[in-house]
């Protein structure tokens, strides 16, 4: 395996330099790399031919251009002018919007070079990455066994080398969880700090768009270009909170208030998982941070609200698509969708009311924690076909396993950041997660930062791919 294609935005900046035709060059190289991998990765859906225009790329080169040069994918549900936007459907297999989504807009202006839109759980209603339409991408670990989703071609194409970030959504855990499965690192801002505009939506209340990267300094440039905090300025290269960060280190753990939600979220997990949580958790107390321990808010209802909230709004906008083209939606998405319209109005503010209650819940934690800490997912990445999974002999679907510690936040609105903390016995990833308090999520993304130089957490490239 080469190099090559695992440099960081810093680096991939540096080789760019000033020079379209460098640029172009290093994307032209990603795009190769994905169209050979693609037949068996399926990170992809489409891949475009065509370079980008001289025109885009001195309109970037003028204004600011932390990205430029760098090669991304996103997930299939941002709108990208002139390339289809499918959604991972056959609904919209053919769509080509005449606009770009608010993200794709900032990136190109940061002078990031598209390598493609990338697959997905169908119009995002999966955690398991399964598509029959455009194939299920295969975690990169091992391909017996999910990526998960949705977000599941972000990620494969940022742990195979084939982008070097990618923007996907989070709804309930859509980046995170396959991020955890897949060994990199995944972010979702506080809720609202990334415009989601021109996109297409699950659940308004709940969708975040996310980062997908293979360190936490890349997660830290591309988030202040999406987050709108780089406005105006006119820089080379870097990105500030980048900078700071890095200046940071590993002084960022220096007397930070870890808090330990012990209930809950290391219940029922894989105990090799747990360890790995624990081990981390040492570690960062040996690097100065201060462990809490926290009594966790009632979790009872957590599935059910979030369940509630997503099937009516996603019903509320795929109802006039189901009308003419419901012969056209997956199985799953279609039954889902006519679950929704037995969710009584009652039930939706009643849920809206819960999510209100959990978010001072989680705020009454921060009183006494600056950040919370615990696994991401209770399982490393089950094989291809699993639908239940059992720990410590009890069963549980495996949707409901995979966003049992990630679903809450969405809720919550929180920044959360997973982070690859090792390696299990099967050689599969396990995740770790950082929970920080709303807007706070540059502290978030210096923790996850300073753990990878403290060597807990970190990206290590997958065997399976060649």
């Amino acid at each position: 395996m080469t190099d090559q294609f695992y440099k960081s935005i810093r680096e991939l900046r540096s080789e760019a330099g000033e020079n379209a035709q460098a640029a172009a060059g290093i994307l032209m190289a990603y795009r190769d790399r994905a169209r050979a991998l693609n037949d068996t990765s399926n990170a992809f859906i489409t891949i475009p031919d065509e370079c980008e225009k001289a025109g885009a790329v001195e309109t970037a080169m003028r204004g600011s251009r932390p990205l430029f040069g760098v090669p991304y994918s996103c997930k299939d549900v941002f709108r990208t002018r002139g390339i289809r936007t499918t959604a991972g459907s056959r609904v919209l297999r053919d769509f080509v919007p005449e606009d770009d989504a608010a993200v794709v807009t900032k990136l190109k202006r940061a002078g990031a070079t598209l390598v493609g839109k990338t697959n997905l759980h169908e119009f995002c209603y999966g955690i398991t990455g399964e598509n029959p339409v455009f194939g299920t991408p295969a975690n990169p670990y091992d391909s017996t066994r999910f990526a998960a989703g949705s977000s599941s071609g972000s990620v494969v194409s940022v742990a195979t080398g084939m982008a070097a970030f990618s923007v996907g959504t989070d709804t309930g855990g859509s980046v995170r969880v396959p991020a955890a499965l897949c060994g990199v690192a995944g972010l979702k801002p506080t809720y609202g700090l990334i415009d989601t505009e021109g996109s297409i939506p699950f659940c308004w209340t709940l969708d975040h768009v996310g980062l997908v990267t293979r360190n936490c300094l890349d997660a830290a440039t591309v988030l202040e270009v999406l987050a709108g905090w780089d406005e105006g300025r006119d820089r080379s290269s870097g990105s500030r909170l980048a900078d700071a960060i890095t200046t940071a280190g590993e002084s960022a753990l220096n007397g930070v208030r870890i808090g330990i939600p012990r209930s809950h979220f290391f219940e029922n997990a894989d105990r090799e998982i747990l360890a790995a949580a624990d081990n981390a958790l040492s570690r960062l107390r040996d690097a100065g941070a201060i462990l809490v321990e926290l009594e966790t808010p009632d979790m009872t209802h957590v599935r059910t609200a979030s369940l509630a909230i997503q099937l009516v709004e996603a019903l509320s906008w795929h109802g006039p698509l189901m009308a003419t083209k419901a012969h056209l939606y997956g199985d799953d998405v279609r039954r889902g969708l006519v679950q929704g319209q037995f969710i009584l109005a009652e039930h939706y503010v009643q849920s809206l009311r819960y999510m209100e209650g959990l978010r001072k819940d989680f705020a009454a934690l921060f009183r006494h924690a600056d950040v919370l800490v615990t696994p991401t997912t209770p399982i490393v990445a089950p094989r291809l076909g699993t639908t239940m999974v059992s720990l410590d002999g009890r069963e549980e679907l495996i949707g409901n396993a995979l966003t049992r510690y990630t679903c809450v936040f969405n809720l919550t609105g929180n920044p959360v950041l997973t982070v690859p903390c090792g390696r299990h016995s099967t050689g599969l990833p396990m995740g770790l997660q950082i929970v920080g308090r709303p807007y706070e999520d540059a502290r978030v993304v210096g923790i996850g930062n300073a753990l990878e130089m403290i060597g807990v957490a970190g990206f290590q490239n997958p065997q399976s791919i060649s």
